[in-house]
């Protein structure tokens, strides 16, 4: 028996069986991700991971595959498109023109449908599945964005693509706007072929990042990234940044709708990620207004239900604080006093804040 064609013809079936599963594209890596450990420990040590103390927790497990899941040989990497079935042509445009409008509530395009963690963690665990119907029982683990993984390096490795100057990866027929997901084995499978880069000298994502997040070529200080403190900071949000988060009220897709390698970015095939009503050309008043029953009701099954609702209305008082700077507005100032003895005390202090920004008429 050839175990080295076994194994090539075993990758193949892979890639065929993660097709039929709507994955757009198969690879496999290896587990020495050695080289990417000093910039993981540098990145951790200047606490540009800012409150994900679970970053920091794991420490180089994340770059350590076979110490995060003792025996682990391989890691199939997985990349789902991720743009709703019906986005038109001239997309990028379309949401750049709404952080144009103030009072236009701004998602970004990835959390308007279902929440990826289960569609990617169900379909990954699907083809796990195949695969031991036709090799047996072996060890393995799936991941989608759920542990300390170094998603971006493993994808680059086995050709899903580059990581692009925003850390995010890069493919030159798909742009980024996919999901990641991976399954660590305990099978020696051969590794598929990484692709070069190409970004060149182009830097639009560094220079439309509304925080200044992106401090170089493939690094991003979490601290001052929207992203970050719309969905995983808890607290205040600093005063500083306050006001150049605009009506982005959980998430940033800036640094991608500039990208010139999304316009190749592909539909999805699901369903799944079709945008739910209200997720998308709402105005902050009718999102604001939102029940903590509502929103659990509206989020259902969505990635933005994590967030809780006072983070939501933490998150909405600014985007209505920011278009108070811009246009003195009696409707959003009473919305707002609606909510200005709410029990939360992160609410209470966002909506002071928002009210102050009124412009005198």
């Amino acid at each position: 028996m050839n175990v080295a064609l076994d194994a090539a013809q075993l990758v193949s079936q892979i890639q065929a069986w993660g097709q039929e599963l709507a994955f757009s594209q198969i690879g496999v890596a290896g587990v020495d991700l050695s080289a990417a450990e000093p910039g993981l420990m540098a990145w951790l040590s200047a606490g540009c991971h800012g409150d994900m103390g679970y970053m920091a927790a794991h420490g180089l497990k994340r770059a350590r595959p076979a110490e995060l899941v003792p025996g682990t040989l391989s890691v199939i990497t997985a990349r789902m498109d991720y743009l709703p079935r019906a986005t038109t042509e001239g997309w990028q445009a379309i949401e750049l023109e709404r952080l144009d409008r103030p009072q236009e509530a701004v998602v970004s395009v990835y959390a308007r449908g279902r929440d990826y963690h289960k569609v990617l963690r169900n379909r990954l665990q699907a083809l796990a599945d195949r695969i031991a119907a036709h090799i047996g029982p072996f060890g393995y683990r799936v991941f989608t964005d759920s542990a300390p993984v170094l998603e971006v390096e493993l994808a680059s490795r086995s050709g899903i693509g580059w990581r692009g100057k925003h850390t995010l990866a890069l493919h030159r027929e798909a742009g980024s706007m996919f999901f990641l997901g991976e399954i660590f084995v305990d099978l020696a499978l051969p590794h598929t072929e990484a692709v070069s880069e190409h970004c060149g000298s182009c830097s639009a994502c560094i220079d439309v990042c509304p925080t200044q997040a992106i401090t170089g070529p493939q690094h991003v200080d979490a601290r001052r990234c929207i992203s970050y403190l719309t969905i995983e900071h808890a607290g205040p949000i600093p005063l500083e940044l306050r006001p150049l988060m605009g009506n982005r009220i959980y998430g940033c897709d800036d640094c991608q709708l500039v990208c010139p390698w999304n316009k190749f970015a592909q539909r999805s095939v699901l369903p799944d990620f079709d945008e739910r009503a209200g997720l998308s050309g709402s105005t902050l008043i009718e999102l604001f207004a939102w029940s903590e029953a509502e929103f659990l009701r509206r989020t259902e099954g969505s990635a933005i239900r994590r967030i809780g609702h006072e983070r939501w209305l933490r998150n909405i008082a600014v985007a209505m604080g920011n278009a108070l700077r811009v246009r003195s507005d009696p409707v959003l100032e009473v919305a707002l006093q609606g909510r200005a003895d709410h029990p939360s005390p992160i609410v209470r202090e966002h909506v002071a804040w928002a009210l102050a920004q009124s412009q005198p008429a």
